[in-house]
């Protein structure tokens, strides 16, 4: 069996350009999405997730499924109860007679249509007291699965937490790419109005006034762009939620992507040995092996049936004189007690229950050493973002500063478009990249914490 867990990913923004006709008419992008406008609802990420577990159609599934198993774990369904059987019937027939009476040897008469009937009725009672264990081995594997029933239940919604806190916070991170890049546009659009102010009077060349619608055009695609990734996002969740309206303005209450700094690698690991799902079910699965070799070991004992039986039988027989009535209730009790000597399979079925156990002591040992593997790789992933994200916070103070005194220069005329557009650019990717170190140990922390069964905290 193998772990899930979420894998790291980033979002590249690509460029691109759009025509701008006049300076005069160019300003923001719209946002033909809705998303400056008030949404319908509002969620929390525990209000997501309460919602989405209710509505959920895969959890539905499992939660289902989880059921039927324990349905089928009953006494009855293991063997262990008595069988009780009723039975009726009637039969009829119709006769046709010939006497003959002996003293001159001549026959005397012919009667016809003589009727002859029968009923019958009875309770039949049989149970197998005892069949070497077999019956109480299957009510308990019967029970292991029911509890299997649960724990996948318990993955599904695992996972289910996992990939929509994970959507969630995507929903946030592209509403903040969103922000940066409105800002972006923005910066250009003054940039580009300064420009042609001063191509009026010729301070600039028409390379720079180029420059700039150039840079304003790309930085609008990438804005206009960035809309459909937040509308993806946005569908995506609503999906996840089994939303009836695929397309119902949604909105979270976050607005920044909070990254928990404080996890413990020794505490992670703890808490996967004793209550990660993957590894219960492997537990289940090997104690689930072990009954099977009780079931095959339990042909070795003897086997006690009882049965008993009440049944009752009337029958009617049509003469000339007198008709024949009969009525009869019987009562029968029975011990049946037998030992199966030879079948020629409980040799290979034994075999292969030995291998069935051996093999599930090994896939839970691998699970196991795939669940440290597993958390070695996301702490190390979740520790370097961290430092990433301490950084990059650094660099974005410094690139803010950096923009500033290269606004101000170039209101001044002592820099160039170029230049301003490379101060303009560092700034955004700061802020690009700060987004993703803070999402990327996010998606670390969500992984973690479903690697160490603790995802459920995010319903606290």
């Amino acid at each position: 069996m193998k772990t899930k867990f979420l894998l790291l990913y980033t979002t590249i923004i690509t460029s691109g350009a759009i025509l701008c006709n006049t300076p005069a008419n160019a300003g923001n992008p719209a946002d033909k999405y809705g998303y400056q406008t008030e949404a319908d609802t509002t969620y929390t990420l525990k209000s997501c997730l309460e919602f989405g577990l209710e509505n959920n159609f895969a959890i539905q599934i499992s939660r289902n499924d989880e059921e039927t198993e324990k349905n089928k774990a009953t006494r009855a369904n293991a063997g262990l109860l008595p069988t009780v059987d009723a039975s009726a019937g009637y039969s009829g027939s119709m006769d046709i007679l010939n006497l003959t009476k002996s003293r001159n040897g001549s026959t005397t008469s012919t009667e016809s249509g003589l009727l002859s009937q029968g009923l019958n009725a009875g309770v039949d009672v049989n149970w197998t007291v005892f069949d070497g264990f077999r019956l109480k081995t299957n009510y308990e594997r019967l029970q292991e699965m029911a509890r299997i029933g649960e724990t996948r239940t318990r993955i599904a919604i695992e996972d289910f937490i996992a990939s929509l806190t994970s959507e969630y916070f995507n929903f946030i991170q592209q509403k903040i790419r969103l922000k940066n890049l409105r800002y972006a546009v923005t910066l250009s659009k003054e940039r580009l109005r300064i420009v042609e102010e001063r191509y009026i009077i010729g301070n600039f060349s028409r390379l720079d006034l180029q420059q700039a619608r150039v840079d304003f055009n790309a930085d609008s695609a990438d804005f206009i762009k960035q809309q459909e990734q937040l509308y993806t996002s946005h569908l995506r969740l609503n999906e996840l939620m089994c939303s009836q309206n695929m397309n119902k303005r949604i909105d979270v209450a976050d607005s920044v992507i909070a990254v928990d700094k404080v996890l413990d690698f020794e505490e992670l690991w703890a808490s996967t040995l004793k209550t990660n799902a993957s590894l219960i079910e492997a537990e289940q699965n090997r104690m689930v092996a072990d009954l099977d070799m009780k079931t095959v070991l339990a042909r070795n004992y003897p086997y006690v049936r009882l049965n008993a039986g009440y049944g009752y039988n009337f029958s009617h027989m049509d003469r000339t004189s007198p008709n024949i009535y009969s009525n009869r209730m019987n009562l029968n009790l029975g011990v049946t007690v037998g030992f199966t000597i030879f079948d020629g399979n409980r040799a290979m079925e034994r075999a292969n229950a030995k291998i069935a156990i051996e093999n599930a002591k090994l896939q839970k040992e691998n699970l196991t050493l795939s669940l440290r593997t597993d958390l070695e790789t996301l702490w190390h992933a979740y520790t370097n973002n961290l430092e990433l994200l301490a950084l990059e916070k650094e660099n974005l103070v410094a690139a803010k500063e950096n923009h500033d005194i290269a606004m101000e220069r170039y209101l001044l005329g002592n820099l160039s478009g170029i230049e301003m557009r490379e101060a303009q650019k560092s700034l955004l990717d700061a802020e690009e990249r700060i987004l993703t170190a803070q999402y990327n140990t996010k998606i670390c922390e969500i992984s973690l914490l479903q690697l160490s069964g603790m995802i459920s905290r995010y319903l606290e």
